[in-house]
């Protein structure tokens, strides 16, 4: 699937650069020569203990923007994927995508009462807006799973059993990092409505014809807060702490 979102990101990446990256224990932060910034998450529970396994950082700044955006396929960590995300991420403010003012709509979906709705990627605010306008929710995450008992949370082994029965699936778009997002989709084939949430959502919408997915629920990152944005990174903010320098987006595929 990714390989149809590289081509359709190619125009805003053409040209353009690495310029500046940082890389914090929650987020990544990346800027680019034309000034466009743009975050992603870090993976951290899929990461190697020790301090000598990523050479690779240090070697991005200045290289061709479409190259290390490429690593989202051929990466071969979870960190060199972040890093990817996030300069797919920066070049999609290029781009005019429609801000998400809906607030009676949940990312412009609507939803039932008697829906039920998948989450991949637990986001404790969408969950707690959902809860009381569907029948249930259920949420899948790999990393609050190995640190809460949130009873939203079902055991990851069962995404093949419940997914299926999903109305509406909000999948988070780190899925495109940890490489899950082909096989999920196959399992949410029966949703009406399956929409890619989060920064890392790579926001290029030719790219996810035919994949099911519906709505994507990105952001776009104030290019004059870059400053503002690495140094709350480097004090390991998660997005709670950076939404104010962000804008988000969402756009029907």
């Amino acid at each position: 699937m990714m390989e149809k979102v590289l081509a359709a990101a190619q125009p805003q990446l053409a040209g353009k650069t690495v310029k500046d990256l940082i890389i914090g224990i929650s987020l990544v932060g990346l800027e680019l020569d034309s000034g466009e910034v743009g975050v992603s998450y870090v993976l951290r529970e899929d990461l190697p203990t020790g301090c000598s396994f990523f050479p690779y950082a240090q070697e991005v700044i200045g290289r061709p923007a479409g190259e290390i955006a490429g690593w989202i396929n051929s990466g071969t960590s979870t960190l060199q994927r972040s890093i990817a995300s996030a300069v797919l991420a920066a070049a999609a403010g290029g781009q005019e995508l429609p801000d998400d003012n809906d607030t009676d709509r949940l990312f412009g979906v609507d939803l039932q009462r008697e829906d039920t709705v998948g989450m991949i990627g637990l986001i404790r605010p969408v969950a707690k807006a959902i809860a009381p306008r569907v029948k249930k929710v259920v949420v899948f995450d790999k990393g609050m799973s190995l640190h809460s008992k949130d009873p939203l949370l079902q055991p990851m082994e069962k995404q093949p059993e419940l997914l299926p029965s999903c109305d509406v699936v909000l999948l988070s778009g780190t899925t495109t990092i940890n490489g899950t997002i082909d096989s999920l989709l196959e399992f949410c084939s029966g949703a009406r409505e399956i929409v890619m949430v989060g920064p890392s959502t790579p926001m290029y919408p030719p790219g996810w014809q035919g994949s099911g997915i519906t709505v994507l629920a990105g952001s776009c990152w104030r290019r004059d807060r870059k400053e503002e944005i690495f140094k709350l990174i480097s004090l390991a903010a998660g997005i709670r702490q950076l939404q104010q320098h962000m804008q988000k987006k969402a756009v029907r595929v």
